[in-house]
């Protein structure tokens, strides 16, 4: 019962944000009695610390699963696109409870301080191990790198859900993903003229225009990959 009240509390939460949690909204999203909501939870505050910890953890849990097989550029594209595809313009639940509780509680904001750090932790082992494989420069700041990619998901989260669009987000992502990019210009030799072709991390490179610099073309959204080429119908 106790999972069923916090399952629906942390939904009015990512609804109607932290103020508007009421016993009476509780139950209804639940489907418990306000004897039940009471008995489990005495105070409000104890049941938005339970909300947290249970947006922390489901956060958390899905983030591992998608990074913990980061190892290559690709993969890190493959992540981003998948972000994206996940929230689109629904903002993050993280993020909305830090803007809501990090000025109201200082144990609340500890928490949700370390569950960014623990998040950027897998990130910054999955650019290590890119970084082993030679795809990224050895002197490369994971931990920096790491930082700015979530900042950034954070930023485009935001500018998403007000926009109703999750072009803000996929921009973002771009962006950061780009600055990884670069560094990983710099892990390899330079090519011969005659041998300028796509890098190995599925960007475009070519010759910019003048001076001899490089171009890196715009990355392409996984939905734009995947209806350039005609698929056979399901079977059945």
């Amino acid at each position: 019962m106790r999972d069923r009240i916090v399952r629906g509390a942390a939904e009015v939460v990512f609804r109607l944000g932290v103020a508007g949690v009421s016993i009476e909204r509780v139950r209804a999203t639940s489907g418990v009695s306000r004897l039940q909501v009471a008995r489990c939870f005495p105070a409000k505050e104890a049941l938005i610390d339970a909300v947290v910890d249970f947006r922390i953890a489901a956060v958390l849990a899905r983030q591992c699963s998608l990074l913990i097989g980061l190892r290559s550029l690709a993969d890190l594209q493959e992540w981003a696109d998948d972000v994206v595809e996940l929230n689109g313009a629904r903002g993050c639940p993280l993020g909305s409870l830090v803007s809501q509780l990090a000025e109201q509680s200082g144990p609340m904001r500890a928490k949700l301080d370390d569950a960014f750090q623990t998040w950027q932790s897998y990130l910054a082992a999955g650019l290590r191990r890119i970084q082993d494989h030679g795809e990224l420069n050895a002197e490369a700041d994971v931990a920096e790198l790491a930082t700015g990619i979530v900042a950034a998901l954070q930023g485009g989260l935001i500018l998403a859900q007000a926009a109703r669009s999750e072009k803000p987000l996929r921009a973002a992502l771009d962006l950061a993903v780009g600055r990884v990019v670069l560094a990983a210009d710099m892990a390899r030799p330079p090519a011969p003229a005659d041998a300028q072709g796509p890098s190995r991390s599925g960007a475009d490179v070519s010759p910019g225009p003048e001076s001899g610099l490089t171009t890196v073309q715009p990355h392409v959204p996984r939905a734009a990959r995947e209806t350039s080429s005609p698929r056979p119908y399901p079977n059945g």
